[in-house]
């Protein structure tokens, strides 16, 4: 793969946000990963995909392989957890059948981060959730292994190394599906063999795996409307298959304490930190206020969103947990081995209230199902101005919590599958269930079309948009001072929270590559870096929807007005208001369009485009891609 000639230089890609500026460790320092593939090496990975490789490597991998002294299962980074986890359950199972112990390891890869342009607020929420599931392994007596290495492309041998350092004969793992991760499975696959090691990759990822939601014509949707449909239609004839959980692992003998080999690995430490990727002091607080780790605390955030109101206070950033009265976060029933599987609660306030302050909460809270957030979820799920959304993302990108329990609890489904209920796609639960089928579909195309992962646009014929080569434009949007209102508030909200409400998103990216011209992959990148829920799939499909070069993506004619975009998503104007602090005392069509004076006065820049005028330029270069 070659850099993309029309890409501007890597330092202007890098977050400007202090929280993300990193200085690489000596090791990784020459590590420097080509970003974008040529046309030919795209067209040669999407005629030669490596899911179906690594799928039928593993079908031909040993299946009986001599008994060893333990069973390993290898965490990734999207499955962050104990609960409902298809890979380690089925390890725990294996180990239990052969009366050997179950190890848990997991890799810190640094160079991987670096090539997939990992944020270090997501390197940093990894840390925390690990050392959460190493305590709470421990309670099972089931050590978590977690050691660093480099360099990337020796992983496979390192992990077959450590294996044999076990004596495990049997590995099982998740299955990953961009390409990197895909071709490292398969290069597993092929050491594994010779040394008489059992593979076992699972899917875990989704709620239905890439390739068995197709067409009468048996291809990839590449249209989401009707891959909706059939995805509904296939949840539903199997609802145990795709939304039972899986068991909880099931304890280690105490004895492996033990263990001259597996005792140690009890003392094994997670890192406070991956050298390239350390949060500044500030930032790492304020992400471990606003994003709690561990499973519980997903569970409560899940909790909220299906049974309480929006609340004002919750726009900004703070954390989904904080209680009516505004005292610290506490998160409800922490996991461990006693309590065999923990229940999604609501956390509730520990301080009792009166006079205004209880008035204010009771208008704000609710315990019926008719007003809460996911019932008015099909209404309001575009409003930037209100806490509408689930905000569950970041546990999701990361595997904490698995998208099977997000399905039964909004659609009731508890006692998978005796009771079971069914999936639908309207009121506010069925849209909220929609859209996290829509990350099954972007995770499909990623599987199905691997070009897409390697800075290759999904539709080929706008690989030669010409695009703006302007540093100070790319600067000017990514630290949110472009002069747009809308499009400053969510790129502050990014860079202060790690995290962006979706139709926010949508508006950000389209006004980079539609409005100013630049290269959508840089901004795809630009995300990656600052958000605590990046994840290729998603990430990669909005950015080429907005882009107008993807799947189901928006004609590239339909080029949003920020304007209009800012009255219909934030109505109120308090979205604005709260991260473009320079206009808190504007409202109307001032605050979403200041007049030039107001703008001056106030210290606020006045846009660096004009939309109508450059609107004309982006429907002529993408009308005749290649030409000026």
């Amino acid at each position: 793969m070659v850099k993309h000639p029309r890409s501007i230089s890597p330092g202007i890609a890098e977050s400007s946000s202090r929280a993300n500026k990193k200085s690489r460790p000596d090791a990784n320092s020459t590590f420097k990963p080509n970003k974008f593939a040529t046309a030919e090496n795209a067209a040669a990975v999407a005629s030669d995909p490596p899911l179906p490789k690594l799928l039928e490597s593993v079908q031909n991998a040993i299946k009986n392989p001599a008994k060893g002294d333990s069973v390993v299962y290898w965490m990734r980074m999207a499955d962050l957890r104990i609960e409902d986890n298809r890979a380690l359950s089925q390890a725990s199972a294996q180990a239990s059948k052969d009366g050997i112990p179950l190890v848990v390891l997991f890799v810190i890869s640094p160079q991987d981060y670096i090539a997939h342009d990992r944020s270090a607020r997501r390197v940093d929420f990894t840390l925390r959730n690990l050392a959460i599931i190493k305590t709470a392994l421990a309670s099972f007596h089931i050590p978590l292994h977690t050691v660093t290495h480099t360099p990337r492309r020796t992983l496979p041998n390192f992990v077959l190394s450590l294996l044999r350092t076990f004596n495990a004969t049997r590995l099982y793992a998740n299955i990953e599906y961009e390409v990197d991760e895909l071709r490292r499975d398969i290069k597993i696959c092929e050491l594994a063999r010779p040394q008489g090691v059992a593979l076992v990759f699972c899917h875990d990822k989704c709620v239905i795996e890439p390739g068995i939601v197709r067409t009468k014509e048996d291809r990839t949707y590449t249209v989401y409307s009707p891959y909706q449909k059939n995805w509904i239609a296939t949840v539903n004839a199997s609802i145990k298959e795709y939304l039972g959980s899986a068991p909880l692992p099931q304890p280690n003998s105490e004895a492996i304490r033990e263990s001259v080999i597996y005792g140690p690995l009890f003392e094994s430490p997670i890192p406070d930190k991956v050298e390239g990727f350390a949060l500044e002091d500030t930032d790492k607080r304020q992400m471990e206020e606003i994003w709690p780790a561990g499973t519980q605390a997903a569970k409560d955030i899940l909790s909220r969103f299906l049974t309480t109101k929006c609340r004002s206070s919750q726009l900004g950033a703070v954390s989904p947990l904080t209680p009516l009265d505004g005292t610290p976060a506490k998160i409800t029933t922490p996991f461990t081995i006693a309590a065999g599987t923990s229940t999604t609660t609501s956390v509730k306030s520990t301080k009792k209230l009166s006079g205004p302050k209880a008035k204010a909460a009771s208008s704000e809270s609710t315990s019926t199902v008719e007003d809460s957030r996911i019932y008015t979820y099909n209404d309001s799920r575009d409003r930037g101005d209100c806490d509408s959304t689930s905000r569950i993302s970041p546990y999701l990108s990361a595997g904490v919590l698995s998208v099977r329990e997000c399905v039964r609890s909004a659609m009731g489904i508890r006692g998978v599958p005796d009771d079971a209920g069914k999936v639908v796609s309207g009121g506010g639960a069925g849209r909220w269930v929609m859209e996290l089928a829509w990350r099954d579909f972007y995770t499909s195309i990623v599987a199905a079309f691997p070009h897409v992962s390697v800075g290759r646009p999904f539709n080929e014929k706008y690989a030669s948009v010409k695009w703006e080569e302007d540093e100070q434009m790319l600067r000017r949007w990514q630290d949110g001072k472009t002069g747009v209102p809308i499009v400053d508030a969510a790129m502050r909200q990014m860079n202060t929270m790690g995290w962006m409400h979706n139709r926010m998103r949508m508006i950000s990216a389209m006004f980079l590559c539609k409005d100013l011209m630049i290269d959508w992959r840089l901004g795809e990148r630009y995300f990656m870096q600052t958000l605590i829920d990046g994840d290729l799939a998603n990430n990669n499909g909005g950015w080429q929807w907005s882009a107008s070069t993807g799947t189901d993506a928006a004609p590239y004619f339909r080029l949003f007005n920020p304007y209009a975009q800012s009255t219909k998503g934030d109505p109120t104007g308090d979205y604005i208001r709260e991260f473009v602090p320079e206009l808190r005392q504007l409202s109307g069509t001032d605050l979403h369009n200041p007049p030039a004076k107001i703008a001056d006065k106030l210290g606020y820049p006045r846009p660096i485009v004009k939309h109508d005028e450059v609107r004309a330029r982006a429907l002529r270069r993408y009308k005749n891609p290649g030409e000026e």
